[in-house]
């Protein structure tokens, strides 16, 4: 930060920024804030100038926003969130955050019987969450894309194949049935269960969602109804173009 500092304080005084009434009239930061933001660099006339210095610099190595998602494959609520509001944002801002999928929600794992899942929306949303698991494994970086074709259709189950298809034509569905019916798939959901579990404070209802591993319900309230506003909130770098939209809020909903 201090090299950006001196480069920028260097590049202004070539172009003679810093000697401008006008300039420091407008301007109340320091110089050491001025490539902080968009808004920052407009009120102090130096945009351009941190435009061009971001280009120079060194890039520092800030870590983006992780956001992991515990979520049912049939809840209304969950795909509402996933797709009117954490899948546009991912969209927009992947370079500032990381997404985790866990579907597995309110289900629940028996240790006997021939039925090793038992789920809130029954065995079908079961298999959802089986399917999107295996394809969160299989996939890697189509697979947001996979299962948000999938959550936006009208039935989630029916989408999968041509979904999978058509974001992940690489892998073909039998693997991914493979996958569902056979032991990986039991192993996979298995360690959903497993993060599921673990959270602390325990999750009351889906969708449930942290914020760097962490749990805070006014992050909860913000995210169900602004999840791009808040994104661009707790990242704690340079923030891209985008965020600098106003906030649009949306109703939330549970499961």
């Amino acid at each position: 930060m201090k090299l950006a500092v001196v480069v920028l304080v260097l590049l202004c005084n070539s172009w003679r920024c810093l000697g401008s009434s006008h300039h420091q009239a407008s301007c109340h930061y320091p110089p050491s804030q001025w490539c902080r933001s968009l808004e920052i660099a407009i009120e102090c006339k130096v945009q351009k100038q941190c435009m061009e210095l971001s280009a120079i610099r060194p890039k520092e190595a800030v870590p983006r926003v992780s956001l992991t998602l515990y979520y049912e494959s049939l809840c209304p609520a969950c795909r509402v969130f996933l797709t009117q509001q954490l899948f546009p944002t991912w969209t927009m801002l992947q370079d500032i955050m990381q997404v985790t999928l866990v579907p597995y929600g309110n289900a629940k794992e028996l240790l006997t019987g021939n039925t090793t899942f038992t789920c809130q929306h029954g065995q079908p949303e079961c298999r959802g969450n089986m399917i999107e698991t295996c394809i969160l494994h299989l996939s890697d970086h189509a697979a947001f894309q996979t299962i948000f074709c999938m959550e936006s259709a009208a039935d989630v189950l029916s989408a999968a194949q041509p979904c999978l298809h058509m974001h992940a034509p690489s892998v073909s569905w039998a693997t991914v049935d493979f996958c569902v019916r056979g032991g990986l798939g039991r192993k996979l959901m298995h360690a959903n269960a497993a993060m599921t579990r673990a959270l602390s404070p325990a999750h009351t209802h889906v969708p449930w969602v942290t914020f760097n591993g962490e749990y805070k319900e006014d992050h909860e309230d913000q995210a169900m109804t602004s999840l791009f506003h808040l994104v661009c909130q707790l990242y704690k770098g340079v923030k891209p173009p985008a965020c600098t939209g106003a906030a649009v809020r949306l109703n939330r909903g549970f499961c």
